[in-house]
């Protein structure tokens, strides 16, 4: 029984560090998006206004990923673990 605890707690953690890497996509586009937006305003400064709301939109869009990917890590890291403990627990009698 011990051994089925570790391997779910193991799995667990591990699935989590994978949904973290999911993080990585966000601040990539994210980086890419604000220095389009610095290029468009160098070339057109008069448009400064639409191309930062728009910018701003985007990144907002983009983070959801992130947000999302740190709810699922919490949500196996805290959630998961004594859930399937609890179920191996009553299926194991």
């Amino acid at each position: 029984m011990e051994i089925a605890i570790a391997i779910v707690l193991g799995c667990c953690a591990l699935g989590a560090g994978i949904a973290m890497i999911a993080g990585i996509g966000p601040a990539i586009g994210e980086g890419y998006a604000v220095g389009q937006a610095l290029t468009a305003i160098a070339r057109q400064p008069e448009s400064k206004g639409s191309v930062t709301s728009t910018m701003f939109v985007g990144c907002a869009v983009a983070e959801t990923t992130g947000i999302y990917a740190l709810v699922i890590a919490i949500l196996l890291i805290f959630v998961a673990p004594n859930t399937f403990v609890g179920i191996m627990q009553r299926a194991l009698g």
